[in-house]
């Protein structure tokens, strides 16, 4: 007898081993037909897949995350042997599931053209319609390798051999064609409906610039193809929101051949980052933090002392002066460690914040520059508080509202929290990482917040807090932590006088808001389309006249909205306002004043917002009250 429990607590018998397809079918045709895959006792397994035991089971279908996973898994393969049928001698080698959607790499002659990816997605079409039952073989291992070697698959038989002799192999047939894999992989080519190949890129076998360029053909699939059409177009609209793109119509940075991952910040882009400065300095202020400011370069010694160096050395920046080894800083904490053991400390001053905009540099791969999303310098908002264990809850507690707002106040409502826990490698006792999980757990808890746990994706030093936003697009950009920190300072020697007279060691969190200032502004600038809200548009507002005759009315204006604080443009070019106004709405400048003698005589603007929405004539103290109300108000919610 065979007892399934079932995901909602009912159970069934069966007099003798059965197949998931086989529990599917018993419960109703419906499932039957929908199921994609199994999870048995928590382990994801093919339909095909014989129950011989007492067990949880949960039907596999579409609606299901690891459905779609199946689904992504199995297109994989599908390209794979639509590729094999049209390009025969083409070598396969590995294609995963990556985030939505999937790769397989080959090796091949010359390279695909966009006109072998229409062929090779049609095929995959007609294989997929063809409804070709996929089935699992396992097969001992040496046989494994000489079939591959057999029909010239080199990479193939090469994976094999490096699995361990005793260990069985999981291979995978649909049709003439059949390839390496643990699986689960849906039950016939017919349940691969929504697909669509993307392009494709180079990358060597084995990650190793030594071995062969392959070619990797990406793609992406779905269970319905109206998530895919969602995709699509959120990929079009990612793209047409490209920072990159975005800072050379805008006119705000750009990055040189001669200074690789180091930004060249142009006027109207400095002035946004003005702003996000001079925002979070105004929260450092207003919630207990000291600013502070430390040396960009600190000797080879001190990054030993912290960790760094065994740890961090070929992303680091290193220089000598007489005979003494120095590096740019990657990271600002050992440098507050130090201002903070400038003076003997006590319980009293505890907890000691500081906050800094540190600018770090780090030598990333020059493969993986993007932008001014991931550079060699850059500026964090960095901050540091030391405290005692029994304070770690209640500074948590209040740095997650204090992100709350300062997220909110950018436009910015949804949050994903998670909690990294203890890594394997890592310091300290059980006990004191079992205190301090459970305070990063319990502040999230009394602060209201949904939560999910990362096993093992802690620091070795501690756990942490990660947050993580969704931009317009929907698409998360993880940039707030809350990292407890054990080690470094003991290991830098940080202490405080205790109550008890005695010296003890403090508790580092070490937290960032924005994170990196160029990432952040990267994001802003694709969650906005570029069409920043007026608290942060680079030019507030462009003051036109529709000929000469207004030119010192236009001055006036502007100089009149200069001293009241905003950022304002005059434009006198000879054009026509149609012109003026098409030309600053393509620079997404939030405010366009128009005054013609109309408005010049009556000490007035003709106001249109940014969207062509048309405000009117009012007098300019009334557009200065709107602009200040829209300026303090820090939200945009019509976002371009």
């Amino acid at each position: 007898m065979i007892n399934i429990e079932l995901p909602d607590g009912s159970k069934r018998v069966y007099d003798a081993p059965i197949s998931v397809a086989g529990v599917a079918a018993s419960i109703g045709p419906g499932l039957a037909k929908a199921a994609l895959g199994g999870k048995i006792d928590g382990a994801l397994v093919d339909t095909s897949h014989i129950i011989d035991h007492d067990a949880r089971l949960a039907i596999i279908t579409e609606r299901d995350p690891d459905g779609l996973d199946l689904i992504r898994h199995s297109t994989a393969h599908l390209l794979a042997y639509a590729v094999k049928e049209l390009f025969p001698d083409a070598q396969v080698t590995i294609g995963p599931v990556i985030e939505n959607g999937f790769y397989y790499d080959f090796s091949y002659k010359r390279p695909f053209t966009p006109e072998d990816l229409a062929a090779i997605e049609a095929r995959m079409a007609a294989l997929a319609k063809a409804d070709i039952p996929v089935s699992r073989e396992v097969w001992e291992r040496d046989d494994a390798v000489r079939f591959f070697a057999s029909i010239g698959e080199k990479y193939k038989a090469e994976i094999i051999a490096a699995i361990p002799a005793e260990q069985p192999i999981s291979l995978y047939r649909e049709g003439d064609f059949i390839d390496l894999c643990r699986g689960p992989h849906v039950p016939s080519t017919g349940r691969l409906k929504v697909f669509k190949l993307m392009r494709v890129s180079g990358a060597y076998w084995r990650g190793d610039s030594k071995n062969e360029m392959l070619q990797r053909i990406y793609g992406t699939a779905w269970a319905r193809k109206e998530d895919q059409d969602a995709y699509l177009h959120m990929l079009d609209e990612a793209e047409k929101r490209d920072h990159r793109k975005l800072g050379r119509q805008l006119d705000l940075f750009h990055i040189e051949e001669d200074a690789p991952g180091l930004v060249f910040w142009h006027p109207k882009g400095w002035a946004i980052w003005q702003q996000v400065e001079q925002y979070m300095r105004r929260v450092y202020q207003d919630n207990g933090y000291m600013e502070v400011k430390g040396p960009q370069i600190l000797s080879r010694h001190l990054w030993e002392l912290s960790g760094h160096w065994q740890n961090f050395r070929d992303y680091m920046f290193v220089t000598e002066s007489e005979n003494r080894s120095y590096a740019l800083k990657p990271m600002n904490c050992p440098g507050h460690i130090l201002i903070y053991k400038s003076q003997l400390r006590s319980y009293r001053d505890l907890p000691l914040r500081y906050g800094e905009f540190g600018q770090c540099h780090r030598n990333e791969p020059s493969g993986a520059l993007h932008g001014i999303m991931r550079v060699r310098g850059f500026t964090q908002d960095d901050g540091h508080i030391f405290c005692t264990e029994d304070q770690i809850l209640s500074e948590c507690i209040a740095y997650t509202a204090l992100l709350q707002r300062v997220y909110r106040d950018f436009g910015f409502d949804s949050i994903i929290y998670k909690v990294a826990t203890r890594p394997e490698q890592r310091v300290g006792d059980d006990e004191l990482w079992d205190r301090a999980e459970a305070a990063l757990i319990a502040s999230l808890e009394r602060s209201g917040c949904e939560y999910s746990v990362s096993p093992g994706e802690g620091a070795f030093y501690g756990p942490k807090i990660e947050y993580t936003l969704k931009d317009s697009l929907g698409r998360p950009w993880q940039l707030g932590t809350m990292q407890l920190d054990f080690s470094m300072p003991e290991r830098l020697g940080a202490e405080y006088v205790g109550e008890d007279n005695a010296r003890h060691v403090p508790v580092m969190l070490h937290r960032a808001i924005v994170g990196s200032m160029e990432r952040f502004i990267g994001m802003l600038l694709e969650h906005y389309g570029g069409a920043m809200p007026a608290w942060l548009a680079p030019v507030q507002a462009v003051v036109c006249n529709i000929s000469e005759a207004q030119a010192d009315y236009v001055a006036e204006v502007t100089l009149n909205l200069k001293k009241q604080g905003f950022r304002v443009e005059s434009d006198l070019r000879n054009e026509k306002i149609p012109y003026k106004i098409r030309e600053h709405s393509m620079q997404k400048v939030p405010f366009i004043l128009v005054v013609g003698d109309k408005e010049k005589h009556a000490s007035s603007v003709a106001v249109r917002a940014r969207g062509g929405v048309d405000l009117g004539v009012m007098p300019q103290a009334d557009f200065v009250n709107l602009l200040r109300t829209d300026v303090d108000a820090r939200r945009d919610r019509s976002i371009a």
